[in-house]
């Protein structure tokens, strides 16, 4: 039964659409959903959940396109809902963008296909999983999980529902990196050997983020803010302002934070993943160097013997030893063979090695590479067709990525048995393929 307000319970929502947990998924076509289907000639009904800065590049993207419709908002801060109204209904001429406190609302609209997931990303698996629950399609920012457990769960889903999932790793929709991996996956490399990724810098994303809390501020008013909601599966911490202020505050605090490798990781391990043809594997070693505060690198080894040098670039000149990297911006990649090399970064630049540069733009330009990805995921909504960054690519990448972080905070090699998901004889590192939950927010 809803509350006296009307507004759709937690409880009454996991009744109708099974709890995340749960192994029974309700088909979308007893809830009202349009049969999993968008007629090529409908619009794809959207609605955004957690719409920060990040969210609202998204959201100005759907605003553009033709075939798609931004119908409804929500948000724990009060001033964000109202902001993205305003956006939504100046663009659209109209007053039908609706705003919600809570996401179980959204997800029990029947008339809504698709959902944008831009919370922090502790959020992230948590409400991916709840919304293929309920028979929507999703677009999820990065990173897309906060462990090994919630990867495979993510996977799992929607493998389960048949629901459609990208990943906001929009690189694999960008001119550049696709050439460069076309490159690197069609023989004009050479054999490929090694596959480098910029995994941020040490500076901004130390490794392995503090587990220190902040001190306590008075918490704002529940109507304008819910810091409970706000927390959902993580543990309980004091309230401090700072977590939310915008621009990611919460990263760099374990609490909230999948760790420094996995920030940047998760743009370009998945490229390089890509790369190296292990899309559906993760890497088997992982060797740290460096130290948490400094140039770091995680050397890895894939099935197919492909090396992957997680690296986190360059930082106020200083570096490991050089191999070549050039630190092309952020998100740089770069892509060995036995007979040449390509490397390439946000900017749209592309450098190769002498015998490929009459072969080889030198920039390609990446600035429709946010419209590209949703253009992608729409596409795949309305045909039922896996995108580009789909749950199980997501999920392999941030594997790959889960597991050079635990590598380096152990400080010791290890190795992982992908059929297994398991860490070979080392116990201490299988405990932290997962973390504890609050509950209700487990997976």
């Amino acid at each position: 039964m809803n509350n006296r307000n009307g507004l759709v319970t937690r409880r009454d929502f996991m009744k109708t659409a099974g709890a995340v947990a749960a192994p029974l998924i309700v088909p979308c076509s007893v809830l009202g959903q349009r049969a999993g289907v968008v007629a090529p000639s409908d619009k794809v009904a959207i609605a955004g959940i957690g719409i920060g800065s990040r969210g609202l590049a998204s959201v100005n993207t759907v605003l553009r396109f033709e075939d798609a419709r931004f119908v409804a908002v929500c948000d724990l801060k009060k001033g964000r809902r109202e902001l993205v109204k305003k956006l939504v209904d100046e663009r659209y001429e109209t007053g039908d963008c609706r705003m919600y406190s809570y996401h179980e609302e959204v997800l029990a609209r029947p008339d809504i296909d698709a959902v944008l997931i831009a919370t922090p990303e502790f959020w992230h698996a948590p409400l991916s999983v709840q919304a293929a629950c309920a028979g929507k399609d999703v677009f999820c920012e990065k990173p897309c999980s906060m462990t090994i457990q919630e990867s495979r769960a993510l996977a799992d889903a929607f493998r389960r529902t048949g629901r459609i999932y990208q990943a906001g790793t929009q690189r694999r929709n960008g001119p550049n990196f696709v050439w460069a991996v076309e490159a690197a996956r069609t023989g004009k490399l050479g054999k490929l050997e090694t596959v480098h990724a910029n995994v941020g810098t040490y500076i901004m994303w130390p490794p392995v983020p503090s587990k220190d809390w902040l001190p306590a501020e008075p918490e704002p008013p529940r109507e304008e803010f819910d810091w409970d909601r706000w927390l959902g599966p993580c543990p309980w911490r004091p309230y401090n302002s700072f977590y939310v202020s915008g621009g990611g505050g919460w990263t760099n605090w374990y609490d909230f934070h999948g760790g420094g490798i996995l920030e940047w990781g998760s743009h370009t391990v998945d490229l390089c993943q890509w790369a190296a043809d292990c899309d559906e594997t993760q890497a088997i070693e992982y060797v740290p160097k460096g130290a948490n505060g400094a140039p770091y690198q995680v050397h890895c080894l894939y099935p197919n013997g492909v090396k992957l040098v997680m690296r986190d670039g360059n930082n106020l000149g200083k570096r490991l030893p050089d191999d070549g990297w050039l630190g092309m911006g952020s998100c740089s990649v770069r892509f060995e063979g036995d007979s040449g090399w390509v490397e390439t970064g946000d900017g749209g630049k592309i450098a190769v090695s002498d015998d490929l540069r009459g072969d080889s733009p030198e920039r390609l330009s990446d600035r429709l590479v946010l419209d590209n990805h949703w253009r992608d995921f729409i596409y795949c909504i309305k045909t039922r067709s896996q995108p580009r960054a789909n749950a199980d690519r997501a999920c392999n990448s941030h594997i790959t990525c889960h597991a050079a972080y635990i590598a380096f905070e152990l400080g010791r090699k290890l190795t992982w048995d992908p059929a297994k998901q398991e860490f070979v004889n080392d116990a201490e590192a299988n405990r932290m393929r997962s973390r504890a939950v609050r509950k209700p927010w487990a997976i």
